[in-house]
């Protein structure tokens, strides 16, 4: 069964390399729930990030992938915390053709302390071989290292039913920064959606 509302969001698939390691962690769909793009009307993307200029970039990137349909939530509430109550927005948005909202967030970060080993020569062969390869100081000493973490939630709201259709948690490890982590993270959901069947 097909529904109308915004959320072909990710549809976005990215041709954008995905992070180093971007993978879905947990993720739900209504059953009940399939997005086609080419019934897409429009759908407001909101990447709620208090960097601004991150912000922009990731709702320009997506919605640059459905000129038309996506719209950017800093075009269509500013940048500034929304005032009214839920009802006020969602007639304001059926009115003007929307179908749907989706949101992400960063909810945290983690940071994990590892250590890695150094290499050294192999003292195998014999004293003189070792003695002489490592005289020269010819190693790599061992050190420890912290990686981060970085958990986002995207969540997709059919306007016309009035609820969650898709959530899903993706997990970064050690992104280059925001355009890394999130171009990792379109990736990733698009794909899962996919999956699942959500998206078609």
């Amino acid at each position: 069964m097909k529904k109308n509302f915004a959320i072909l969001l990710f549809g976005c698939c990215f041709l954008l390399s995905c992070g180093p390691s971007t993978k879905i962690v947990n993720s739900w769909r209504d059953p009940a729930v399939t997005v086609s793009t080419s019934e897409l009307h429009k759908f407001v993307i909101a990447a709620l990030l208090k960097n601004g200029s991150v912000r922009r970039s990731v709702e320009d990137k997506i919605v640059a992938l459905y000129p038309g349909k996506g719209v950017q939530s800093y075009v269509v509430f500013g940048l500034t915390e929304l005032k009214e109550d839920e009802s006020f927005y969602a007639s304001r948005l059926k009115n003007e053709g929307y179908d749907g909202v989706v949101v992400m967030r960063l909810v945290k970060v983690d940071n994990d302390t590892r250590y890695v080993p150094g290499t050294y020569p192999s003292y195998y062969a014999g004293w003189r071989g070792y003695y002489g390869y490592a005289w020269g100081g010819y190693y790599d000493p061992g050190y420890y290292t912290t990686d981060k973490t970085f958990y986002v939630e995207t969540n997709v709201y059919s306007l016309k039913s009035n609820k969650l259709v898709w959530t899903g948690i993706t997990s970064t490890i050690n992104p280059s920064g925001g355009d890394q982590l999130f171009d990792g993270v379109i990736r990733a959901v698009n794909s899962k959606m996919k999956e699942e069947g959500f998206l078609k």
